[in-house]
């Protein structure tokens, strides 16, 4: 809690009003100007505290016109009515006026540049002028700059500085393609260009609405023009845009380019009254902040594009009609102030709130106000954070900010209420005193009978006698650390800590080394000191003796704590054997942990809140679950304040907040949490619990309470920081308010008053549980007798879990009902649940709240909630969580309102758990009114029906026939129609809605009127065929009879066919209502004994395999003496007599398909057939569907069966070459492999090569060598006779003979002779290879050879005699012997007297011998297909290489 000193200046008598003021920027030095209408004006600085700088005061005749602080040097330059300008420096008082006649009209602006380098100055005339001042704050030679702009200037800014360019990287830039890069580096190089040096460019406006830009050479640019005087301007750099504002409030952006050009961005107008007295700020992000004397301040966001409205509260202290004069803002501390014309300084805190969707948006909390003398018209934040000053019409006050001061001790407690006020409690005396000082309160020590007030200077005792407080004695002392000790006063000095008596004696001197550093901070708890220095060292002192005596060396906590800054708070237990420490770390924010030094072991230990854990971990439970929870609650937080308990030295608290909380005020994030921590057993979390409401902070912790300050909402004289509303009392506040309460601990609440020993067995007992010792605990309190003392510990038990020991402690206090309802909860699965319910049983309702929420048992929280009447917190848990019981939860409302009386509600419910249709006609049945016109607001059916029916049951027809009807409920209006005797009627609506009731409901009306025909009909319509068939058979209506039968089921078609054959009528009908009802052997035996061959036929086609076989051989006997073959077929199929259904196949041609053939094939595990008998069907099938040229089929079947063999016959037969491979392959027997090479040898082979591959791989598979090697020389033949290439054929001879002579033949001469022929053949073809080979080298040998393979006598066709002659012709014609050729062309003719010559001799040589002779050679000769005129014998090796390893 905060609270803000006023000071108010000490002006000069011959002073006037303030009118002016001014916060040096970085010295807490005020400037005020002011004007008395005797003596003129003066100027006047002032210090923090209001006191008054004689040496710097300056006097005019005119009033003082603007005041302007150096940015950074202590020098003010002051602007008078007159034209006159001067620099005044503090402290010195020396007054610098710049030269005469600089200005000759009222001074209207002053402007320092950033670096302070530059002053301008303009006047009403709109002379503007721009002066160098040096490094000290002094004038330089005259002006650098003079413009007369002949308009009065209004308003000046300088451009800031940008960041320097780095010209290595615009080069760079430049190079890569970058043109505005390229632009500025073009322009730095040539050093051209009006852009200023040292960012002295600024910006100035005149009343005609005309902004200027100026360099301090002197250089004027007209930028930009808007309609009206300027009243601010702003530049944003970081969009290079200049914002302007005028008297009228127009806001217009513009886009500043750096040839001095701008560009309109927007225009607005913004709302509120503009004028000269409207004051207007910026914020550095963009914030447009006016108070132009209204009730409320406006606000432009230019980054967000939005605008809002802040306004006073009267809740918090402020005045109806209040108007807000002024502003300022604090960005330091994101505060906004206003000054009323009533006197109120009102502040808002600016607060960054995320919503569910993680979008910041910005909030304004208005705090409560402070009170000053007068209308405030101005107001301005300080150099410092804490300084605000406010002027009023009277005077100027200076406002300090401090935080409020505090102590507790020995059951006394000091809290500051005002600056120099004081609220003392005594609660040992349940006491209540009020101190107040000449002098600002500024630090506070107080004990059970002392109080030591401290101001900054001078230290105040106080002695308590009786009722009131006198001073008994006050010293100097410019210690800011306090403590007090008996009769012992303590304070620092550097280096050292003295120990002073109540009159100002040092009595002991306490020395620390410079290493060490300086005392800054005390503490005292019972008999010990805790000193902490600005080195981060921390000692403590015993006391108990008459000196006090160090208890260890100082410990450098820099050494052992990382990061470390500065101590912020040192606190040791009531036995000296702790300390803990609260740091700030080196970047200044709060360390998120608290530490922990144990003076005896000299160990530091510590636990972090941002994780929620010890460093070594906290041994205080085994329940992983519980843990898990703890630290989820404590993660994320940072402590702020830190006590030890004044007399139990393990009991520890410490207040803790969230990171990222906006204020340590916030309510919602202090947790309160406290330790026992021991050497044994470390740190052990005892609780935690949230800071109660409407408090402003711990304050101590004294067994069995914690004591906490109050909040004030308004004082007059202090500004205090509370949250809007908490607090808040309809009165004014008392004189001395209670500014401490106290809040048991939870181990002690409704045991405050309890005795010491009473007090250190719960301590005890609350430790041991703690640490889960039992025997310990129960040992602790087994002397215990009273019941409030168990149930206390029974509550214990809630937060620490531990249901046995609450057992135990429920059972001392005999609450049998508790005792049973933990016992039952034991059946639920999560221990929250079950502590729940031992929660309730002890009254703590928020705890189980708490617990169920955790658990997340909604259900059991809804119940919690409809038991304790909170209906609509039940109602919106079960909206939102428990939606299963959520019907459940409205009904039980709705019970519940009505139970109350309030009706209309209940309704409400009723409907929404969707029982109204019951529950609001038995709630309203004594208001009938009511309940009809809620019946005819509803409109539903149910409610119609039943209104209904209770009409009907009134005898009130005609309304009741009115609401049957818009319940669409037909059988009633049917029923009542009837009754009424209104039969045509009721007709009408059965045949119009086909209402099946209301039918058979009219039906049984006109049968007992004996109307037939009518009732047969509703009774159709209502589909009730065995009464429609009744009353046919009773009355003889066979024709309709059949119908309805069919209609029906087949029990009534089986009665009705039953009713046909007993009457020995119309027996086809009779047949085929058997038939349907699916009694196919009655209807087959009555078809039969009827001759009904129509019904016959109908019949069969229904029957399959799982008919009778017997009947079905009875169908199919029928169906061949009727020549009905086929049908028949399929019967004894069906029947399984496969033989005759085949032989009636052959007998009469019938046509075997597919299908017919697949319902023949009988399943390899069929009983029926055995598997001999199985396949010997199959081949019977087969060898049918061979004679009837269904090869393919046959095929199939017989591959079934087994018979390969005679499925390759099957399918060679029918000719489809791809199958027959294919079967081949998989076959993999050699029989079939030859078969199938056979087939394909009569294929055209020749001209496929993946033939003959084939061919020679299944004779290769098949192991039929001899056929193997009849097909190679086959190959060879086509190789003479087709290709003349007789080195392939001589390859496949080769290949033949191998083959053969590998074969094993039955008959070896047959084999031996083979083999001498192909010997033959192949050494004639070899002969012939080397005649045609040899001719190359030695043609003379080469044509030799051929004549003596012409005298060969079995030449030919080993060799053909035609291709031995063409050799010889060709080498003639070569050779020039044209005659020689001809005669071997004779000798050619004469053994084959139809040669074709062409066929041997190439045509060249032909026409050769043609023209040598003139006899005509060739002739037109058709040539074989079969044959080629000429093959290449280089081309595609087309020879299929037989395997080489051939078994014998």
């Amino acid at each position: 809690m905060a609270v803000y000193f006023d000071h108010r200046i000490e002006a000069p008598e011959e002073s006037g009003a303030p009118t002016l003021i001014a916060w040096h920027p970085a010295h807490p030095v005020l400037a005020v100007g002011s004007l008395n209408p005797a003596t003129g004006g003066s100027v006047d600085l002032y210090m923090q505290h209001g006191e008054h700088v004689d040496q710097c005061r300056v006097e005019r005749g005119c009033s003082p016109a603007v005041l302007r602080w150096h940015p950074s040097k202590p020098v003010l330059c002051v602007g008078w009515e007159n034209g006159d300008v001067l620099l005044l420096t503090h402290p010195s008082g020396e007054q610098t006026p710049l030269p005469q006649n600089s200005h000759t009209a009222c001074i209207t602006l002053l402007e320092w540049s950033h670096s302070g380098s530059r002053l301008v100055t303009g006047d009403q005339a709109g002379v503007l002028t721009m002066w160098k001042v040096d490094a000290r704050g002094r004038l330089q030679g005259s002006h650098l700059v003079k413009q007369d702009y002949g308009k009065p200037l209004t308003c000046c800014i300088y451009r800031p500085t940008p960041p320097a360019e780095d010209v290595a990287l615009l080069a760079r830039a430049a190079v890569s393609g970058d043109e505005s890069a390229l632009d500025m580096f073009n322009w730095k190089k040539a050093g051209r260009g009006t852009k200023p040096h040292d960012g002295h460019l600024l910006y100035c406006s005149t009343t005609d609405g005309c902004v200027y830009s100026v360099d301090e050479r002197g250089n004027s640019v007209c930028v930009l023009t808007v309609e009206g005087a300027v009243q601010r301007l702003l530049f944003v750099p970081r969009k290079a845009m200049l914002a302007v504002v005028t008297e009228s409030l127009v806001l217009s952006q513009f886009s500043v380019t750096p040839d001095f050009g701008a560009q309109e961005l927007s225009k607005v107008k913004l709302s509120g009254r503009g004028g000269q007295n409207t004051v207007i700020v910026w914020t550095e992000s963009g914030l447009l902040i006016t108070a132009s004397g209204d009730p409320v301040i406006r606000l432009w966001d230019l980054e967000k594009d939005d605008n809002y409205v802040l306004s006073l509260d009267e809740s918090l202290g402020f005045e109806k009609g209040e108007l807000l004069n002024c502003v300022s803002y604090c960005p330091a501390k994101e505060i906004l102030a206003a000054g009323t014309n009533k006197g109120h300084v009102a502040l808002w805190r600016m607060v960054a709130e995320s919503n569910q969707k993680a979008v910041t948006a910005t909030q304004w909390k208005l705090q409560s106000p402070t009170e000053v003398e007068g209308n405030v018209t101005q107001l301005q934040w300080g150099s410092s954070i804490w300084l605000l000053a406010a002027c009023t019409s009277s005077t100027v006050q200076i406002l300090s900010e401090q935080l409020m001061c505090s102590h507790f001790s020995q059951q006394a407690a000091a809290v500051q209420l005002t600056p120099n006020t004081l609220s003392l409690s005594y609660f040992n005396t349940d006491t209540q005193l009020t101190l107040r000082t000449d002098t600002h309160i500024r630090a506070v020590q107080v004990t059970k009978s002392t109080v030591i007030v401290w101001n900054g200077k001078y230290l105040t005792v106080y002695e308590a006698t009786g009722p009131t407080l006198h001073s008994t004695g006050s010293f100097p002392c410019e210690s800011p650390a306090l403590a007090i000790h008996e009769e012992n006063i303590y304070t620092v000095e550097p280096n050292r800590v003295q120990v002073r008596t109540p009159q100002g004696t040092v009595k002991q001197l306490l020395t620390f080394s410079e290493a060490e550093g300086n005392p800054v901070l005390l503490n005292v708890c019972r008999s010990f000191l805790a000193v902490g220095t600005d080195t981060a060292h921390i000692r403590i002192f015993d006391l108990t003796r008459r000196e006090a005596k160090p208890l260890c060396n100082a410990k450098a906590l820099a050494e052992v704590i990382p990061d470390l800054g500065a101590l912020h708070s040192v606190k040791c237990n009531a036995n000296g054997n702790q300390i803990s420490i609260l740091i700030t770390r080196v970047n200044g924010r709060p360390d998120h942990r608290v530490y922990f030094y144990d003076v005896e072991l000299d160990t530091i230990t510590h636990f972090d809140f941002f994780i929620g854990r010890p460093s070594s971990g906290m041994s205080h439970t085994e329940d992983k679950e519980r843990r898990q929870g703890e630290e989820a609650d404590l993660c994320g937080r940072y402590p702020v304040s830190q006590f030890w308990d004044e007399s139990e030295p393990r009991l520890f608290v410490c207040e803790t907040v969230l990171v990222n909380s906006v204020s340590q005020s916030e309510k919602a994030d202090v947790l309160v949490v406290t330790f026992f921590i021991t050497q044994e057993h470390g740190l052990l979390l005892q609780d935690s619990t949230l800071r109660p409401i409407g408090v402003q902070g711990l304050l101590a912790l004294d067994t069995p309470y914690y004591y906490y300050t109050c909040k004030l909402l308004f004082r007059r004289g202090g500004l205090f920081l509370p949250d809007p509303g908490e607090g808040a009392g309809d009165g004014e506040p008392s004189a001395s308010p209670q500014m401490v309460v106290r809040r048991a601990l939870r181990d002690f609440s409704g045991l405050e008053d309890c005795d010491k020993p009473t007090r250190d067995a719960l301590l005890n007992f609350s430790f041991y549980l703690t640490i889960s010792d039992m025997d310990e605990a129960f040992k602790a309190i087994k002397l215990i007798k009273s019941e409030a003392v168990w149930e206390s510990m029974a509550r214990m038990c809630v937060k620490s879990r531990r249901l046995d020991v609450a057992r135990v402690c429920l059972g001392n206090m005999g609450n049998a009902r508790a005792a049973r309802a933990l016992r039952e909860a034991e059946k639920e699965p999560e221990l929250e649940a079950r502590v729940a319910v031992l929660a309730i049983q002890l009254g703590m309702l928020d705890e189980a709240e708490r617990l169920y929420r955790a658990c997340e048992r909604y259900d059991l929280l809804n119940k919690l909630y409809q038991a304790c009447g909170q209906w609509q917190r039940a109602v919106e848990t079960a909206e939102t969580h428990d939606r299963v019981h959520l019907r459940t939860t409205y009904y039980i409302y709705a019970k519940h309102l009505e139970a109350m009386g309030d009706t209309t509600i209940a309704l409400t419910y009723y409907e929404k758990s969707d029982t109204h249709r019951v529950e609001v006609p038995r709630m309203l049945i004594d208001d009938s009114v009511a309940l009809e016109n809620y019946v005819d607001k509803m409109k539903d059916r149910n409610l119609y029906k039943w209104w209904a029916q209770y009409l009907e049951s009134q005898s009130d027809m005609e309304s009741a026939l009115h609401y049957y009807e818009n319940a669409q409920d037909y059988l009633s209006l049917v029923r009542v129609h009837c009754y009424l005797g209104n039969i045509q009627k009721a007709s009408e609506i059965a045949n119009e809605t086909g209402n099946r009731a209301a039918s058979y409901h009219l039906a049984r009306q006109y049968e007992g009127q004996e109307d037939i025909s009518q009732s047969v009909h509703f009774y159709t319509r209502a589909q009730a065929y065995n009464n429609a068939i009744r009353l046919c058979k009773e009355n003889g209506l066979d024709e309709q009879l059949l119908n309805l039968a069919l209609l029906s089921n087949p029990e009534d078609m089986m009665e009705a066919a039953c009713y046909y054959e007993e009457k020995g009528t119309h027996m086809e009908r009779a047949v085929m209502l058997y038939h349907k009802a699916g009694h196919v052997s009655k209807a087959l035996e009555l078809a039969f004994a009827t001759q009904q061959f129509a019904a016959l036929q109908l019949i069969a086609e229904d029957l399959n395999e799982n008919s009778d076989p017997a009947l079905l051989a009875r169908c199919s006997d029928f169906f061949i003496k009727h020549g009905q073959y086929q049908k028949a077929v399929e019967l004894l199929v069906a029947a399984k007599k496969y033989h005759e259904a085949l032989q009636v196949c052959l007998d009469q041609s019938l046509t075997v398909s597919e299908e017919l053939a697949e319902s023949m094939t009988v399943p390899r595990d069929s009983t029926h057939l055995s598997e001999v008998e199985r396949k010997d069907l199959l081949e019977q099938i087969a060898d049918c569907c061979m004679r009837q040229g269904n090869y393919h089929l046959a095929t199939k079947k017989y591959t079934q069966a087994g018979n390969k063999l005679k499925a390759m016959r099957a399918l060679l037969k029918s000719g489809d070459t791809e199958k027959i491979v294919f079967f081949a392959g998989v076959s993999r027997q050699k029989e079939i492999y030859i078969m199938a090479a056979n087939y394909l040898q009569s294929l055209d082979w020749r001209k496929d090569p993946e033939i003959m591959k084939i061919i020679i791989g299944y004779y290769t598979k098949g192991r039929a060598l001899d056929l193997l090697a009849g097909f190679y020389e086959a190959c060879a033949q086509v190789e003479i006779d087709d290709y003349q290439n007789y080195e392939k054929a001589l390859g496949a001879l080769t290949e033949a003979y191998k083959c053969l002579s590998k074969a094993k033949s039955r008959n070896a001469e047959e084999q031996e002779s083979r083999l001498t022929e192909l010997t033959q053949k192949i050494s004639l073809v070899k002969r012939f290879i080397q005649a045609r080979r040899l001719y190359e080298e030695d043609p003379a040998e080469a044509v030799r050879l051929c004549e003596a393979l012409l005298q060969e006598a079995e030449l030919d066709p080993a060799v053909r005699v035609g291709d031995a002659y063409g050799f010889l012709v060709e080498h003639h014609c070569q050779q020039g012997n044209f005659s020689q050729a001809i005669a071997k062309l004779e000798e050619l003719r004469r053994m084959m007297p139809s040669v074709n010559l062409s066929l041997y001799v190439s045509q060249r040589s032909l026409k050769a011998l043609q023209g040598v002779t003139g006899i005509q050679l060739t002739h037109t000769e058709r040539q074989d297909p079969h044959t080629r005129t000429q093959h290449d014998s280089s081309g595609e090796d087309d020879e299929v290489e037989e395997e080489d390893n051939l078994q014998d």
